[in-house]
């Protein structure tokens, strides 16, 4: 077994300039420059911050973060801390690729301020969430199951024969993910498990700002996804500390308090992903064949509709003829869900994947495996995953009473019939592992989400958002009453950073740097230089989604 405190001396040591290490011990960070892992951008600085592994029992040891800042460019106010989401994505990372955006909003006064919360990457410890010691572990266990071939049904499970071939998986599918979780405690990060979470993300984003911008200071804080309940449990657990607070892309707080996430999270977040879909073929139809390969002359969205439908079947038939198609339909549904989170890439699915997909089943030959390599298809993966996502978020969640893996595959049948035919299916996904993690963080705030906060919030939202819908952002401006202002862009896919809009960077400027919210409501267009297919705007797509059936 590995010795984290080991790991932690080997990171130190790696991220050492010369005789100067990045940070000493206790609540002091000294700045240095970034390791070349992370960014060779010399204007900005990492260093690491040390915090208890439970606040409430100091005997329980330490944590360390690792923490990255852009500077101000004026006179600096303070900081600005930033949390990406996912959870488990590297907010050391995310800040280093959109330093530029996050000053903006920042108006150059502020520091702007991110780190890698307990459980994510090598560099903070507890550090990154890993339960086998190889890929070949791990598809060794999963080989030829749904968690690396996907789901294979058609039309929300109109056969039969689908359902009750998921149905069957039940029993094995539970035992694997059950020996998947023994392996998780058994390893390094297990002892760790239970200090993970976004409780503890919000008591450390506190301390941070005590040791940077004094102590009591108001924490300033710009969270998307995920980070929008690190940041909704900041504003309830400390209201008197907030600053200014911009929450992007909302996870519904009651719903998350309340409800299991194993059966509940696809029928309750994924309301508005088919809508997103449309948005999707729409645009390529606005397109035609000058601007999408999908389309011919004259085509409608129904029609590509029926083009990406007709793959879908190509490859399930393939599948069950034992072929060896260059993917499963369950592993291109999944590909095509996380593409809805980034418009900006549907044109480069759409010109540069599907025509090879289409060619390789095109000619009725399923017998020679076509190899197919592109990053916007989910395909086998590099490493074994990381479970650093599941032990957040899952111990972050609501306990599971009595639920079993038949009852998960019965929702996603019944999801995929009422709520999203064209994603509910989506397997592996993150809430399912719930179902199994028996880790739940020694700190949940479950609750209540009205309290006054000493300074209102700014919340925005994508109006055909995939994952986080904008009903969201609706019901956390609600529970906030008078301290809560809800902006949102009239616009596709998932949080702040994937469709550019003027209006709203305004806005959170504005905001953040004089105070200033907009009208309750304010709706704000994606500028129309950004262009979703070659001559289509998202203003484009979004006036023509009423005609698509």
């Amino acid at each position: 077994m590995i010795d984290p405190l080991l790991v932690l001396n080997a990171m130190v040591v790696a991220l050492a300039v010369g005789s100067h290490l990045y940070a000493t011990r206790g609540n002091h960070i000294s700045w240095g420059p970034c390791d070349s892992s992370i960014t060779n951008d010399t204007s900005l600085a990492c260093g690491f911050f040390d915090v208890p592994l439970d606040y409430h029992d100091v005997s329980a040891g330490t944590a360390r973060l690792a923490v990255i800042k852009a500077s101000a460019t004026g006179h600096r106010r303070g900081s600005l801390f930033f949390n990406p989401g996912g959870p488990g994505i590297s907010g050391v990372q995310r800040l280093a690729q959109n330093k530029d955006t996050l000053l903006a909003i920042g108006g150059g006064v502020y520091d702007v301020v991110s780190w890698d919360l307990r459980g994510v990457g090598d560099l903070t410890m507890p550090g990154e969430v890993r339960c086998f010691n190889s890929l070949e572990e791990y598809n060794a266990l999963f080989n030829g199951t749904i968690e690396l071939n996907g789901i294979d049904e058609l039309d929300n499970f109109a056969n039969p024969v689908d359902v009750q071939h998921l149905l069957d998986q039940a029993t094995d599918m539970g035992k694997k993910y059950k020996e998947t979780i023994q392996k998780c405690l058994s390893s390094p990060s297990g002892r760790f498990l239970k200090y993970l979470g976004a409780a503890a993300a919000v008591r450390d984003v506190v301390s941070l700002a005590d040791a940077l911008d004094g102590p009591g200071a108001p924490v300033n804080y710009v969270g998307v996804s995920y980070g929008t309940l690190i940041g909704t449990w900041l504003v309830n657990m400390f209201p008197e500390r907030v600053g200014r607070v911009i929450l992007d892309s909302i996870l519904d707080p009651i719903f998350f308090a309340t409800q299991e996430p194993s059966t509940r999270w696809v029928p309750h977040q994924f309301v508005v992903s088919d809508t997103v879909y449309r948005g999707l073929i729409t645009g390529c139809a606005l397109a035609g064949p000058d601007g999408c390969a999908a389309a011919s002359e004259g085509d409608s969205p129904s029609d590509i509709d029926t083009k990406i439908q007709r793959l879908l079947k190509a490859l399930y038939d393939a599948s069950k003829a034992n072929g060896s198609p260059p993917m499963t339909s369950g592993q291109l549904r999944n590909s095509l869900f996380a593409l809805m989170n980034t418009p900006g890439q549907w044109s480069t699915f759409l010109n540069d994947v599907y025509p090879q997909l289409a060619a390789s089943v095109g000619t009725g030959s399923t017998q020679k495996r076509t190899t197919i390599s592109h990053p916007l298809l989910k395909r086998a993966a590099a490493q074994a995953p990381s479970y650093a996502s599941t032990a957040i978020l899952c111990g972050d969640s609501t306990d599971e009473h009595g639920t079993t893996m038949t009852d998960v595959f019965t929702s996603i049948i019944a999801a995929s019939r009422n709520v999203s035919h064209m994603f509910a299916a989506t397997w592996p996904f993150m809430p399912h592992q719930c179902l199994h993690w028996p880790v739940r963080a020694v700190e949940r705030y479950q609750g209540p989400f009205n309290k006054t906060p000493a300074n209102p919030v700014l919340i925005s939202a994508n109006t055909y958002d995939p994952i986080t819908p904008l009903t969201g952002a609706e019901l956390l401006a609600s529970l906030l009453g008078q301290d809560g202002v809800l902006v949102h862009k009239n616009g596709f896919g998932h949080t702040m950073f994937v469709e550019p809009s003027s209006c709203i960077n305004g806005r959170y400027a504005a905001y953040v740097v004089n105070g200033t919210l907009p009208a309750n409501n304010t709706v704000c267009d994606i500028d129309d230089d950004f262009e979703v297919f070659k001559g289509v705007t998202t203003s484009n797509i979004v006036a023509n989604l009423q005609f698509t059936n």
